[in-house]
């Protein structure tokens, strides 16, 4: 009987084995299967998207887009770089003079017989010929120079990295690993604008004297920029203050939509902006928006918006550009520079009273989908608003915040802390937090 019983069980798990042999077959089948027809175009796949990664990167850090017939050819830019007695005009730029307006130096660049000499205080860092050589050697973080045969400069010009790159100053300050993608706020871009011999093509533009140009162009100050100036010539704000804006970091934007504090358009629209107009490079670019006279005179009046180059140099290079800044990884704050247990608090009080998460939706910290607002909204004036296409303000992504602390947050710096942008924010929307609230708010927003 119990034989019988075992046979019959048995018999009855057959089907259920045969079918799970069954089911492992296939699936080790399509497994083999999908492996063996996927893998070589997987393989691909990731080398394509190395290279891509690496020509980006090698845009990013060294391509001028052509912009040297602008800094050199028209501003004559290296003439002040190199000084009268290497064949240009002035005293010239010494590597000190270069760091004290925010340049930096990239040390994995310099050879390390010269890496030796500097520690050794035998290279001259008052001497422009200094700096000469370190153009030379590609060290010079965003600036690029075109030498004679006889090692004076025909021209120089600049790439995205002058702006949007900084260094970890593991030699020295101003000197070390490149940190591509961080905001360089020590960059005094109406600085280095202002050493160059011919304002001429910026003085016509604008239809103003070379002093307002001076005037203009010293107002800006370490890390901010005025990307809509030569759109809209509007240098000041009413209450007197430079309508310059913060240079922004390149990182932490995959995912997210406009670009911008006021959303002017896509990364790739952005990048192939600052390309024409910013850097002054030679590209095709087309926006209707700027034929707009009330709003964009400079712009409307030299159809801006319908560009067209006799060689394009921009437009080619956006897609491998665009991926490598969406590459890019978001730095993370030292553990040291917060306390985690008011983190861990202020996080709460981020998804809920606080309101925050409503608008910096994780994991962005931007929103999915239409990211702009009006100026009301957040409590501001609408002036830089008001000088871009969308009359809004972007919901700005928080990633890599702590790396923002220099200069100021906001568009413009105009709060000095994350205290100070935590209060405005408590104030505007009625948030009723505490002021141990808002302490522990700030320590998960320096977490960041």
């Amino acid at each position: 009987m119990a034989l019988r019983q075992m046979t019959v069980k048995a018999l009855k798990l057959l089907p259920v084995a045969a079918g799970l042999l069954l089911v492992g077959a296939v699936v080790f089948n399509v497994s083999a299967v999908s492996k063996s027809r996927s893998s070589p175009g997987d393989q691909a796949a990731v080398s394509a998207e190395q290279r891509l990664f690496e020509k980006g990167r090698r845009i990013f850090r060294f391509d001028t887009f052509g912009d040297q017939a602008f800094w050199g050819g028209a501003l004559q830019l290296h003439k002040a770089i190199e000084g009268k007695k290497l064949g240009g005009v002035g005293l010239g730029l010494t590597p000190r003079g270069a760091l004290g307006i925010g340049l930096k130096v990239d040390s994995a660049a310099l050879p390390a017989a010269v890496v030796r000499a500097i520690k050794r205080g035998k290279v001259d860092l008052d001497s422009p010929r200094t700096t000469l050589a370190l153009l030379q050697l590609n060290a010079v973080v965003g600036v690029k120079g075109s030498f004679n045969r006889r090692g004076t400069l025909r021209s120089v010009g600049i790439t995205c990295a002058v702006c949007h790159s900084t260094v970890d100053n593991s030699f020295a300050p101003g000197i070390g690993k490149r940190r591509d993608g961080w905001a360089n706020r020590d960059l005094n871009v109406g600085a280095i604008v202002s050493l160059a011999p011919n304002l001429k093509p910026v003085t016509d533009l604008l239809g103003v004297d070379e002093a307002t140009v001076r005037k203009v162009l010293a107002s800006w100050g370490p890390g901010k920029f005025d990307a809509e100036l030569l759109l809209d010539g509007k240098a000041f704000r009413p209450d007197g203050r430079s309508a310059a804006t913060l240079i922004p970091p390149a990182f932490g934007l995959d995912g997210v939509n406009l670009h911008t504090s006021t959303g002017w358009g896509s990364v790739p629209y952005w990048n192939a902006f600052v390309a024409n107009f910013a850097m002054h490079g030679q590209g095709d670019f087309f926006d209707p928006r700027l034929d707009d006279a009330t709003k964009f005179p400079i712009a409307a009046r030299n159809r801006f918006g319908h560009t067209n180059s006799r060689r394009d140099l921009i437009t080619s290079k956006l897609p491998a550009l665009h991926f490598y800044q969406l590459g890019l990884p978001v730095p993370k704050p030292s553990k040291r520079t917060f306390n985690a247990r008011s983190a861990r608090r202020g996080k709460a009080i981020f998804n809920g009273q606080g309101r925050c998460a409503s608008c910096h939706v994780p994991p962005t910290f931007s929103e999915p989908g239409w990211n702009l607002h009006q100026p009301a909204e957040i409590c501001t004036d609408s002036f830089q608003a008001d000088r871009s296409p969308t009359g809004q303000y972007r919901t700005a992504p928080l990633r890599g915040l702590f790396t923002h602390r220099k200069g100021g947050f906001f568009h413009d710096g105009r709060f000095k802390s994350l205290g100070a942008v935590v209060d405005h924010y408590n104030g505007c929307l009625g948030l009723n937090l505490s002021s141990t609230q808002r302490r522990d708010l700030v320590e998960y927003l320096k977490s960041f």
